[in-house]
């Protein structure tokens, strides 16, 4: 008698809410607002998604560790729209302006030394020597020479062409020799720069009697390639020193003068959070005898402060995270689930109803939740009294599916009612020990 006296205690409290009291979406007028409810199906899912939404985007120095993250999400559905986050405004730090002066011939510079022509006496009456000249051209050697036939070898190196003139004019009159020739730079090897990297056709670019400014060699290497613009950045290695320009500054030339180059400058074309690219490029030119051995070691410092700066920034980014100190947007998990609590989206990418179901929520377990009542619960921005319920039935196990497309918003809140079963489990586990309570104490007596 006492199990059936319990059973119907039980159907009679619970049908009169005393016991137990279940969570359930009421669709209409409420006292908490208007509540309109809406299936999640393959049709309704554009206008789910269609909310205008921007993820909160990591800082600039954590663009390097979301493109590797990307690998390993290699095997999770693909959201509708991913967009990467765009980075914070890259800094810009610019090199000294470059000194103007005369260009000065340096070794592999190629000079022309014209002279007369000799001729006979008819020649000469007839005024053609002055209109004939002999022109042979010259290599300016590593020890900053040039041999010079009939006057020997003339150290011109470091000197402007005027200097030069007059360095080859005093060893013409040594020599007794007319000193009538003229002297011109034809080939210009001994100044030039380095360009790397994102760029059509890297290589060494030279620079003439004009200066060479940063945008002219980035043309000149075949533009800029494979690269997104706004993450964008073009190092300037010189002197031990790096500097470093936005490529979209560069093009729009905003916010700076254009920047020229000087001799012996090397230019890296990548991401801007690329260092070690931008390193063992710039590693590889001093190598190369580009530079001094001092400045590889200068440069190589430089790459350990920025990488160090960059860590520390993103341990402490963390550490934020972990007081509480940093924005998040969240989703709140209730109902039937094994772990209520609520699902922090993620920085720069959208996060759909199945990642906070399995990923913070532990999936959905039949035992207990009604996988036929599943609900995302919006408030409508422009009216807070306005909640849409969309509903997601996954009593066919292909309903999962949408739960992989369907975006969440912040503030969210994830219900996922209880089976029939689970209710009826609840009243008599609350009912239960009352009534043995009860039957234990009239024992006693």
């Amino acid at each position: 008698m006492a199990p059936i006296l319990i059973a119907a205690m039980a159907v009679a409290l619970s049908a009169c809410g005393v016991i137990y009291n279940k969570s359930a979406v009421v669709a209409g007028k409420t006292p908490q607002g208007e509540v309109e409810l809406r299936e999640i199906t393959p049709q309704s899912l554009r206008a789910a998604n269609a909310e205008p939404y921007t993820p909160r985007p990591l800082p600039a120095y954590f663009s390097q560790t979301a493109q590797a993250r990307q690998d390993l999400r290699a095997a999770a559905p693909a959201p509708i729209v991913d967009r990467p986050a765009r980075p914070a405004r890259l800094a810009t730090i610019l090199p000294p302006p470059v000194p103007a002066q005369s260009y000065r011939i340096g070794v592999g510079d190629v000079v022309m030394l014209a002279t007369p022509k000799s001729g006979g006496t008819v020649e000469q009456l007839a005024g053609l020597l002055a209109a004939q000249s002999t022109r042979q051209g010259y290599t300016v050697q590593d020890d900053g020479t040039i041999s010079v036939p009939g006057i020997g070898r003339a150290r011109i190196a470091g000197q402007t062409v005027e200097e030069a003139e007059a360095t080859l004019f005093r060893h013409f009159l040594d020599k007794n020799i007319d000193p009538n020739f003229s002297l011109e730079l034809s080939e210009f090897r001994s100044r030039k720069v380095t360009v790397g990297g994102a760029v059509g056709a890297p290589g060494v670019i030279t620079i003439g009697l004009s200066p060479l400014y940063l945008d002219e060699a980035l043309a000149e290497a075949g533009g800029v390639r494979d690269v997104d613009p706004a993450y964008a950045l073009v190092r300037l290695h010189r002197e031990g020193t790096l500097y470093q320009v936005p490529l979209e500054q560069i093009q729009s030339r905003a916010g700076a003068e254009r920047v020229q180059l000087a001799p012996g400058d090397s230019v890296f074309v990548g991401s801007g959070y690329d260092l070690d690219k931008a390193a063992a490029y710039f590693e590889q030119q001093l190598k190369l005898g580009t530079y001094r051995e001092g400045q590889a070691r200068m440069l190589a410092a430089q790459v350990e402060m920025r990488r160090a700066e960059l860590s520390d920034q993103r341990e402490s980014f963390a550490a934020r995270l972990d007081l509480g100190a940093e924005r998040r947007d969240h989703v709140y998990l209730a109902g039937e689930l094994p772990k209520q609590s609520r699902y922090a989206l993620p920085f720069g990418q959208r996060a759909m109803l199945a990642d906070a179901l399995f990923d913070e929520a532990g999936g959905v377990f039949t035992q207990l939740a009604d996988p036929r009542q599943i609900y995302v619960l919006r408030a409508a921005r422009t009216a807070p009294d306005r909640v849409t319920a969309w509903h997601l039935d996954t009593g066919n196990a292909a309903g999962l599916l949408l739960a992989t497309r369907f975006e969440l918003r912040p503030d969210d809140v994830v219900f996922v009612a209880a089976q029939p079963v689970t209710h009826w489990s609840n009243v008599v586990n609350a009912l239960v020990p009352r009534a043995l309570s009860g039957s234990i104490s009239k024992s006693a007596d």
